[in-house]
């Protein structure tokens, strides 16, 4: 889809890149033709111009040029072009307050290989590994995961970021990352009753009672977020295609789904919604 953009030329309004669609320019290569667009020349140089230095930063892997020059609401069209370099991140903490609460586990997965921290084991190495991607998927990282961890670990994560929150709520869908995942039927199964606060409790039994099966529940809870975000952001994309010309050509197909490495716990689960009731 990125390759079909011309929104990100100065100039170039939605309705003007609707034109040049429907006057037969449906991607970068139709304007090495001449065609009746009613557009100036000096327009037309323009986005010949933007698309070579458009090509440019395809090629050498920056999708920040494209999220910076496009608006918020259009960021999605960047995915394809990008997955290879994308990571769908989560974190869990002991509470919402970034000064005074701390992180207690992150789970990434980059569409192959899944990786999770913990805190008083391996979180620092999260620092290392983050930077081998240029996409941050997120739901709601915007606001809360990317500012927690920046204040955390003092680093800045300029990555070009995708939060489903926004692109998922356009589309109707809000309420929180587990209501979307219901609406567009995606089954949580042994993991469908834990929610972020009861990933608060999960971790206070780890820590106060040495619990590593309240910790393996939190891991694959927090990890079965990361995983469902990949699905979230194929299913939204393909959705978001329909206002387009591209619906039927630019489908992508569902990814599969990684093995979890971690299980929940019912025992302790069930233990602790007798000893903390909602």
């Amino acid at each position: 889809m990125l390759t079909n953009t011309f929104h990100h030329i100065p100039g170039i309004a939605a309705k003007t890149e609707e034109r040049l669609w429907s006057s037969g320019i449906r991607d970068w290569n139709g304007l090495k033709e001449p065609r009746r667009t009613n557009l100036s020349q000096g327009k037309i140089e323009t986005l010949r111009r933007y698309i070579q230095e458009s090509r440019d930063h395809i090629t050498n892997s920056n999708p920040i040029y494209f999220v910076r020059l496009l608006p918020a609401s259009l960021h999605w069209r960047v995915f394809p072009e990008f997955r290879y370099s994308t990571v769908y991140l989560d974190i869990e903490t002991t509470g919402l307050n970034k000064y005074q609460d701390t992180i207690t586990t992150i789970a990434l997965y980059d569409g192959q290989s899944i990786s999770h921290y913990v805190k008083g084991r391996n979180l620092d190495d999260f620092r290392h590994d983050i930077i081998k991607y240029r996409v941050i998927v997120s739901y709601n990282g915007k606001s809360f995961d990317v500012p927690f961890l920046e204040n955390q670990f003092g680093i800045s994560l300029d990555h070009a970021h995708i939060d489903l929150r926004y692109i998922l709520a356009s589309l109707g869908c809000k309420g929180g990352l587990k209501r979307c995942e219901i609406e567009l039927g995606i089954d949580r199964g042994d993991l469908r009753d834990i929610d972020g606060y009861f990933a608060v409790l999960l971790w206070n039994d780890y820590q106060r009672n040495g619990n590593t099966k309240a910790l393996e529940t939190l891991l694959a809870y927090n990890i079965a977020d990361v995983v469902n975000l990949e699905h979230l952001m194929v299913i939204a994309y393909n959705l978001k295609l329909k206002d387009t010309p591209f619906s039927q050509s630019h489908q992508l197909d569902s990814p599969s789904v990684p093995e979890i490495p971690f299980k929940a716990d019912r025992e302790t689960v069930e233990r602790i919604k007798q000893a903390f009731p909602v």
